[in-house]
């Protein structure tokens, strides 16, 4: 517990922008310390109050479900006061830059969760703020997801050195960015499967690469659809249009090759207790969303309204996705606690 709180401490006053930012250790610690706040919370039914008397602004140019509950949700249950700024309902972005912005949000609030677009504003917004900004999804990067999805896998298996995690999707995204980079620095062996066209830039490769030197990761990136699964621990995918993409049509040609389904599957050679899937959600699995429905009418290709992942994979027994959804709340409360907590009540 000792060496856990040595390195939270280490994380006090820092904004959470993104995992390069941090040493595997300091990463590994926010896992960890996420799954002690789950189990205080399923034990005691609350959490330690790290937050106490603190005020978070949450500010959101992007619309959210999960991170905005984890954010508001897990800040009451550690005590402090959140108020939520959604895309329409200030003069952030229209009147007044970010860096104004970040001023005024620095002296009314404690700390800042930001979702918005680029990486850029969110460096502008820690670096003018003087308190800890917390990234909530940028174009480049979704650090916070990070560490719920590898806490969900922690959970299932134990461990993460060793272990073969691959996206199977649009390999270009922030998502699949994040997975590399922060799997190579776990020891997580990451494979990204994806056309060539949807593949992550050389940087983001290079980084992967020279963090797997030092972890004994083995990333790959591929198109080749059976050498990327074959091996797989976790079969993880997103959505095939980022949000403020409109090809659907374009997405639709170049993935369906890569959609997951029991084929898929069957491909990883690991379907007895050695496999999960996992999706950060919303996911395209059945006709049961306005979007789902129409995109069969609309586009030509899907004869189903299913499209990363068929509803037999995203409703067997391989499912973590909601799991995976649930430690979001968990895993950002972990990270706002070290950064900005009491952490004299760690125990």
């Amino acid at each position: 517990m000792m060496e856990l709180l040595k390195e939270l401490q280490s994380l006090q006053g820092r904004s959470f922008l993104k995992e390069a930012d941090f040493t595997p250790e300091q990463l590994e610690a926010l896992i960890d310390f996420s799954i002690k706040l789950k189990k205080e919370k399923q034990e005691k039914g609350k959490v330690t109050p790290y937050l106490h008397d603190k005020d978070i602004v949450l500010l959101f140019q992007k619309t959210s479900t999960r991170t905005r509950l984890s954010f508001e949700l897990g800040g009451d249950d550690l005590g402090a006061n959140t108020a939520y700024i959604d895309p329409t309902s200030s003069q952030f972005g229209k009147k007044e830059s970010v860096e104004d912005s970040a001023r005024v949000f620095g002296e009314l609030a404690d700390g800042i969760e930001y979702r918005g677009f680029e990486q850029a504003d969110m460096e502008t917004m820690a670096k003018y703020s003087g308190v800890p900004v917390w990234n909530g999804l940028s174009n480049e990067w979704h650090p916070t997801q990070m560490i719920a999805d590898f806490m969900t896998v922690k959970e299932e298996f134990g461990k993460l050195k060793g272990l073969t995690l691959t996206f199977v999707g649009d390999g270009r995204n922030n998502v699949a960015n994040s997975l590399l980079v922060s799997g190579s620095m776990l020891g997580v062996n990451v494979h990204i499967v994806a056309p060539d066209e949807l593949q992550p830039t050389a940087e983001i490769q290079k980084l992967a690469n020279d963090y797997a030197a030092k972890s004994g990761a083995k990333p790959l990136v591929t198109s080749d659809i059976a050498a990327g699964v074959k091996g797989s621990n976790v079969l993880y995918t997103d959505v095939w249009v980022s949000m403020g993409e409109t090809n659907w049509q374009e997405r639709i040609d170049e993935l369906l090759p890569y959609q997951i389904n029991m084929d898929m599957v069957e491909k990883t050679g690991n379907q007895d207790g050695q496999l999960i899937f996992m999706h950060c959600l919303p996911a395209f699995h059945d006709g049961n969303t306005i979007l789902g429905a129409e995109a069969v009418e609309k586009y030509t290709g899907l004869d189903k309204p299913e499209m990363e992942v068929t509803d037999e994979v995203f409703r067997s027994k391989y499912g973590r996705q909601f799991q995976e959804a649930g430690n979001r709340k968990h895993s950002i409360m972990a990270i706002m606690a070290a950064t900005l907590g009491d952490l004299s009540l760690f125990k």
